[in-house]
């Protein structure tokens, strides 16, 4: 078992999933994507498990891809993340994530594909596709727009502005707000609650409630990767890969002529 992905089951039936890449804001590497998704299948199988609960080790949730790693991909067609989605898409028990710190990319995509979400007073999230070069991933192109509304969402990718907890709470990608230090444990006591009720009710529920939008999100995510193959290795790209790596602004005129 990874140690990037830490696993905890208690005697409710609730399944604590906790990122661990804390000295990388829990990035998302080669390693760690593939935990999570075995993870993740894991509990979906597990009929011990009731509900999920996804929270970040340290300071913070996940900053999302690791571009280091990223920049070494080797350019395979199948990239973990891709099956970490579909995976993710296709949970259906409860979900429950707990966000404090940075929850950026991957990390504020995730968010999107919880049944609920708490979020500490330190959370800073964002969807930094745009500046990228790329696409939004995870379904996110859709799930987004379903959670806030279009304008809202249009708003939020187009910007790839900073959202703090107070503003994830006004347009409704939080659910609460929490102190950090009540963050986990409110988390667990709700997880817990739900735990409490037949698995097959809770299971038939979600896949119920979610029917109407699943087909629309798997497309979304599908044309996503599309867009994420072709988009990536392009000279905006790079250039803005370079420059997290060289610590500058990127410049993305130069493409412009």
């Amino acid at each position: 078992m990874s140690e990037t992905v830490l696993q905890e089951l208690d005697e409710d039936g609730v399944l604590l999933i906790t990122l661990n890449r804390p000295e990388k804001k829990n990035a998302f590497n080669k390693e760690q994507w593939t935990a999570f998704r075995e993870a993740i299948d894991a509990a979906k199988d597990n009929p011990k498990v009731a509900c999920v609960v996804i929270t970040g080790g340290g300071a913070d949730f996940s900053s999302g891809v690791d571009l280091n790693d990223m920049a070494n991909a080797d350019g395979e067609t199948e990239h973990p993340f891709m099956s970490s989605a579909r995976a993710l898409l296709d949970f259906d028990k409860p979900l429950i994530c707990a966000a404090k710190g940075v929850a950026v990319g991957g990390g504020a995509t995730l968010l999107l594909n919880a049944d609920v979400v708490y979020v500490g007073d330190s959370l800073r999230m964002r969807f930094p596709f745009v500046q990228l070069g790329l696409v939004p991933e995870w379904g996110s192109s859709y799930t987004l727009q379903q959670v806030i509304g279009a304008r809202r969402a249009a708003e939020l990718m187009y910007t790839a502005e900073w959202i703090n907890a107070d503003r994830a709470l006004e347009v409704g990608i939080a659910t609460a707000k929490v102190s950090d230090d009540g963050l986990l444990d409110q988390a667990l006591c709700k997880a817990r609650e739900i735990a409490q009720w037949p698995i097959s009710s809770l299971v038939a529920t979600k896949r119920l409630m979610r029917q109407v939008h699943l087909q629309n999100v798997h497309s979304a995510n599908d044309r996503e990767q599309d867009e994420m193959m072709r988009l990536a290795g392009s000279p905006e790209n790079i250039e803005s890969v370079m420059a997290f790596l060289e610590k500058r602004q990127p410049d993305f005129k130069q493409f412009r002529k």
